[in-house]
């Protein structure tokens, strides 16, 4: 009986140390079916689209700020809302998380880490019955990929910088909701070395790398991810330079108001993708264990940039 007992109390020993095992970058593992479970919110019709200023947009307002409640991430303003003054059509808001970082130092200098959560709403003619822009790819991809990282950081607690996790309204009226932030944030003198954007992540690049980056020579982003990898991740992209999509995505207003290193990574080349802007960008069309090993992969990269001990990301003189 006594070893039984003993037996037991070894066991019972041995779970709760399982359970209390800290969560670090080495043996954090990305969680598909999370990241199917975000995907399939943002993506469903019941959203109609994801028009700023629709009742359907705040309940994905309110579904990703519950992200920063579950995972403790508290609100960088007096609440989670920061409602856009430059939207003309309805009331909207970007939703941003804050977390701080663990350095004395460090924590003072900040990265947002970002995507746009809003899209084109309702079509006005159906295309074979269906009328919703249901905005897969563009961006509920990169949404998910942003509410993944806030559950890795919010766990793992390991950034030495601060982080502003941000989910922009109205990015397809103009990059509004950016536009309103960046400057507000300027005004407030806050102290950014960089911005990292996520938009259509939803299906593989092809070729050798994972994924491209916009503006690729503006800064030496690329190159130091590549660095923080051990591998060549990260590059250029032909169709990007062509329609400089530098400018067309949310990084862009923190380029203009800051003078710094402010970019988009992007997995979806839009030349093979034939579901831009189209009804038929839907969840289906999505590749969800490309897009979890793309978030495994850029995890503990990303957390090198934040935590390297100098501003190692810096613009290329033109």
């Amino acid at each position: 009986m006594k070893k039984s007992i003993f037996l037991i109390a070894a066991l019972a020993s041995t779970l709760l140390s399982c359970a209390q095992k800290k969560t670090t970058a080495a043996n954090y593992k990305v969680d598909q079916k999370s990241v199917e479970a975000t995907l399939k919110f943002l993506t469903t019709d019941e959203l109609k689209g994801r028009q700023p200023g629709t009742p359907e947009m705040e309940l994905a307002a309110k579904y990703l700020e519950d992200i920063f409640v579950k995972n403790n991430v508290k609100p960088y303003f007096a609440t989670y809302r920061d409602t856009l003054t430059n939207y003309t059509k309805g009331i909207t808001a970007n939703v941003i998380g804050y977390l701080e970082g663990n350095d004395p130092k460090l924590k003072n200098e900040f990265v947002i880490i970002s995507a746009h959560y809003d899209h084109v709403g309702i079509a006005k003619k159906a295309i074979n019955g269906d009328d919703i822009y249901n905005g897969a790819d563009d961006n509920a991809t990169g949404c998910t990929t942003v509410a993944e990282f806030v559950n890795y950081f919010s766990k793992t607690k390991s950034n030495k910088r601060s982080i502003l996790f941000c989910f922009f309204s109205a990015e397809e009226a103009g990059l509004l909701g950016s536009y309103h932030l960046a400057k507000k944030l300027h005004d407030q003198n806050f102290n950014l070395y960089t911005v990292l954007n996520f938009e259509m992540t939803g299906v593989p690049l092809g070729g050798d790398l994972l994924g491209f980056i916009t503006g690729y020579g503006r800064s030496n982003m690329a190159d130091k991810l590549n660095d923080y990898a051990g591998k060549r991740l990260i590059g250029s992209n032909e169709f990007e330079m062509q329609y400089q999509l530098f400018r067309q995505s949310d990084n862009y207003p923190f380029f203009q108001e800051f003078n710094i290193p402010a970019h988009t990574i992007s997995t979806t080349e839009m030349t093979t993708f034939p579901y831009y802007h189209h009804v038929d960008d839907e969840y289906e069309a999505m590749d969800t264990k490309h897009m979890t090993s793309f978030i495994q992969t850029m995890l503990p990269v990303s957390e090198k940039m934040i935590n390297a001990p100098t501003q190692e990301i810096v613009l290329k003189a033109k």
